[in-house]
């Protein structure tokens, strides 16, 4: 199994001008307000019995992917890096591809773009001529939160960049309990997947006012499964933001239950195979 979805950060590490990494997060996280590192990451990945993971990057920052490139360096376990690359600037972002792709486990780039508040930030011309750049290379682009402002942004995207994987993480966030936002994210999540390039993760489930159980979330796995196939979906944990709504084994215990119901194929494809596919991943490593 590979983990295709987690975190790490050190909220003392590389403050630049006295403004502290990860601005998003704070006391009101609660028990996320505090460092999370390689360390503690590889024990609780080696107590599910997982085979390895993709980093994935939860700052905007050029600091934040050089962090998670130095710890793959030591760490076997790190299969993958999503980066961060400066979209918006496609020189600067050719510059910084040339430099982070030099290294193989580049294989992703994202940006938080729920956090941007730029509402067309995915239909940009700099950005989407920097992302022709990511399927030049053969670099995934992961998409995160994308309901209910940059769904549609990435269905036009997937559209009309066919050489880019476009990887939608945590099913684009479907607002449960929101019948009128959960009729657009069906139709928008639908057209997703009818597109030959977007892969989805099976993570950050943990939904507002949702048991986290596999009978709650069958139906929602059920409609992924219709719109993707299984060779088009993958399992991650969201670890450590995942920690808010259940430790690290019961996560992946209610994914593992949901795909336990599929033809062994299926199961590999979910729980592995889609991520060394999507990100070009060393399928020897870890």
């Amino acid at each position: 199994m590979i983990d295709a979805h987690l975190h790490l950060w050190s909220l003392d590490s590389f403050v630049t001008g006295g403004v502290r990494p990860y601005s998003w997060l704070g006391p009101q996280h609660g028990a996320l307000f505090r460092s999370f590192g390689e360390d503690e990451a590889g024990e609780v990945l080696a107590a599910a019995g997982m085979r390895g993971a993709v980093l994935v990057q939860a700052d905007d920052t050029v600091a934040d992917t050089e962090s998670m490139l130095a710890v793959a360096g030591r760490q076997p376990w790190v299969l993958g890096v999503v980066g961060w690359i400066r979209l918006d600037s496609p020189g600067e972002a050719a510059n910084q591809l040339d430099r982070f792709a030099a290294n193989p486990v580049f294989r992703g780039v994202r940006h938080l773009v729920h956090d941007d508040p730029r509402d067309d930030f995915l239909d940009l011309a700099p950005v989407r001529e920097s992302l022709g750049l990511l399927a030049g290379r053969g670099l995934a682009f992961d998409v995160p939160d994308a309901f209910p402002r940059h769904l549609g942004a990435t269905v036009r995207l997937a559209q009309e960049l066919p050489g880019l994987t476009v990887v939608l993480d945590h099913l684009g966030k479907p607002p449960l309990g929101d019948p009128d936002g959960m009729e657009l994210w069906r139709t928008e999540f639908s057209a997703l997947g009818s597109t030959g390039n977007a892969v989805a993760k099976l993570s950050g489930l943990h939904l507002p006012g949702v048991e986290y159980s596999a009978d709650s979330l069958r139906w929602l796995f059920g409609f992924a499964l219709e719109c993707f196939g299984a060779d088009r979906l993958m399992i991650g944990s969201d670890w450590p933001v995942s920690t808010l709504g259940a430790p690290y084994g019961r996560t992946l215990e209610v994914l593992l239950e949901l795909v336990s119901t599929l033809s062994p194929a299926e199961q590999t494809a979910i729980l592995e195979g889609t991520a060394i596919r999507a990100y070009g991943l060393d399928a020897g490593a870890g």
